[in-house]
């Protein structure tokens, strides 16, 4: 999906119109008329105001052309799962389980394996293979470099 989707299916789920969002964020309605358009895309600084008001991390206002993962624990990362810094804009390099409201959960990397391999076995997957799977993964993570 492309930026000028996001927003204007963003802007219409919130029953909006383009003066009404223009109004929230300070700019325009022509600005977000040529957004809608494709005809340009939001600034830095605005994309961080649409962010936080529509509560969805600038990746998805750019249309995701990232797959994004947790930098700590290597877990595919989208709205629900994107961790938060304490202000509440969203911080696009962790999870919401490994970096909340500042801080880090695990403090070695031994200690986010061990919690991994205790909740993520089963027996399609038993533990020996999950702790192989997150030794190999978790040291490349730019986290633990």
């Amino acid at each position: 999906m492309e930026t000028k989707d996001v927003i204007l299916e963003l802007r219409t789920k919130k029953g909006l119109s383009q003066d009404e969002l223009a109004e929230k964020i300070y700019v325009t309605r022509q600005a977000v008329s040529r957004w809608e358009t494709g005809e340009t895309i939001p600034n830095t600084e605005t994309l961080k105001l649409l962010s936080k008001f529509f509560d969805v991390s600038i990746n998805t206002l750019l249309g995701a052309p990232r797959q994004l993962i947790c930098q700590c624990c290597g877990m595919p990362l989208d709205d629900s799962t994107i961790s938060k810094e304490p202000d509440g804009d969203f911080n696009e390099e962790y999870c919401k389980w490994c970096y909340n409201d500042g801080e880090f959960k695990y403090t070695s990397k031994e200690q986010l394996i061990d919690f991994c391999v205790e909740h993520m076995a089963n027996e399609n997957w038993p533990a020996e293979q999950v702790r192989a799977h997150m030794e190999a993964v978790v040291p490349n993570l730019n986290h633990w470099k």
